[in-house]
């Protein structure tokens, strides 16, 4: 058999299953479209589209937390062998990044590139474009930036103190209003009644830290300007209608005028809705008439793109000493960072959660989208459920211990069944959190009450 007969039996073997009535796949090895690809090294990411000329995109960045800008002076960085042109402020045409303009959540609260101030350190201030990668680097180092420092602030709690400093001043203080109130509120039941019912009251409090995606492959396109007038942008966005649609109001341009080819992430989770690099690649694009590539370096990809968001939840607790949770009362604050990016979205998502997988009778919730001076945080894995999951199994583990009962019988006691009202008022549909606990206890040994063991998520029989 010569080697394209061969190939074309491998391929159709390969695709064959596919034939199948694809309703039985559950318990079956189903091959990934991609796989071949990336066994055989032949997938494609946006680093393999080669094109003469290519200019480079390097980013003269923020060295304050806070502060205004006196000056910016960008000669020297013409000066530099190789470099074609400085990107600032006046380059660009609508020069305000909000990805959730797309869905009707504003204000629009941050620049492209700094205009009077930076409130994050590694801010872009502007865009140096040049021959060569290395060249782009030298120019970017030459700008000389003249700093006011002013106040800044990082930590959540501290920023909604009265006397905090502001961090961005489109909002007017350092929070996201949700419907004229400045958190996400969750009132189910009454609290109080349900605290004074109860037995014991615990009161924790859980913190995280901001989380790197850190995917193999760092942010990045190359954008091709193309003979009809159109850009071409190839990119490791995850969200290429985002993409199309968020570069399109920053160049004030229709999105006819714009191609987005997506192909493959080299790891995203969550990190490459954000689209930070194409709107300059494209401005860069457009001024010079040039293919244009802008990536991430590994330094940048850790300190200035998105990461999950630091959180900070209170949890109080009142329960019965059977194991019946009867109130829940949770603050929250999510640290925004410097603008909003979607961690608004996040912080409406983690109240939505609130009180977890449980049918708790009294439920009361503040969360709060708070602007500091960090890194901006955007979504990652789950983002606005992820911690909030890791603070109330956390609170489920110490007061099961505290009650003296089997963590997972606490569970089962206490897990929605269908027909529940959720605390944000929904109601519970296909419930399965009891016959998950049952089967995993099952297949670790672990041995249920059999009262247990007869529980349903579809009856309350039982409780």
């Amino acid at each position: 058999m010569d080697d394209q007969s061969s190939s074309e039996t491998l391929d159709r073997s390969y695709f064959a299953d596919e034939r199948k009535d694809d309703l039985h796949v559950i318990g079956a090895t189903v091959p990934r479209l991609d796989a071949r690809g990336h066994v055989t090294g032949t997938t494609k990411y946006f680093e393999d589209h080669l094109f003469p000329r290519t200019l480079h995109i390097k980013i003269c960045r923020a060295a304050r937390h806070h502060a205004a800008l006196r000056s910016v002076d960008t000669a020297p960085a013409m000066r530099v062998p190789g470099v074609v042109r400085v990107i600032t402020a006046r380059d660009v045409p609508e020069n305000w990044y909000t990805v959730l303009r797309l869905i009707n959540v504003g204000p629009n609260d941050e620049p492209v590139l700094a205009e009077d101030r930076v409130r994050y350190w590694g801010e872009p201030i502007c865009a140096v474009i040049a021959e060569t990668e290395a060249a782009a680097l030298e120019g970017a180092s030459r700008i000389r930036v003249d700093y006011d420092d002013l106040p800044a602030v990082f930590d959540v709690e501290d920023a909604l103190k009265p006397d905090a400093p502001l961090v961005n001043p489109v909002h007017g203080h350092n929070y996201f209003e949700y419907e004229g109130h400045p958190f996400r509120r969750i009132r189910f039941g009454d609290v109080e009644e349900g605290f004074a019912a109860a037995d014991r009251i615990f009161e924790h409090r859980y913190q995280s830290r901001p989380i790197e995606q850190a995917p193999v492959e760092t942010t990045g396109c190359i954008v091709k300007p193309e003979g009809d007038g159109r850009l071409t942008i190839y990119s490791d966005t995850q969200a290429c209608f985002f993409t199309l649609d968020n570069v399109a109001l920053i160049l004030d341009v229709p999105t006819a005028k714009l191609r987005v080819i997506g192909g493959t992430v080299g790891g995203g989770f969550g990190g490459k809705v954000d689209v930070m690099v194409e709107p300059l690649a494209c401005i860069g694009a457009m001024l010079t008439n040039r293919p244009v590539k802008f990536v991430y370096d590994r330094a940048e990809e850790m300190q200035v793109s998105s990461p999950r968001a630091a959180e900070r939840i209170y949890i109080k607790d009142g329960v019965t000493n059977d194991g019946r949770i009867l109130a829940r009362k949770m603050t929250y604050y999510v640290d925004s960072g410097a603008y909003s990016r979607h961690t608004p979205y996040g912080t409406t998502k983690a109240s939505a959660h609130v009180p977890g997988p449980y049918s708790i009778p009294n439920v009361w919730a503040d969360c709060h989208c708070v602007f500091t001076n960090r890194t901006p945080s955007s979504a990652m894995r789950g983002f606005g459920v992820t911690i909030a999951d890791f603070a109330l199994e956390s609170q489920m583990d110490r007061e099961a211990r505290a009650l003296g009962i089997d963590p997972l019988v606490f569970r089962l006691k206490n897990a929605y069944r269908d027909g529940d009202i959720k605390a944000h008022r929904k109601v519970v549909e296909g419930a399965a959190l009891v016959e998950v606990i049952q089967r995993a206890a099952e297949l670790v040994g672990h041995d249920l009450p059999e009262d247990c063991k007869k529980m349903s998520s579809l009856t309350r029989e039982g409780l």
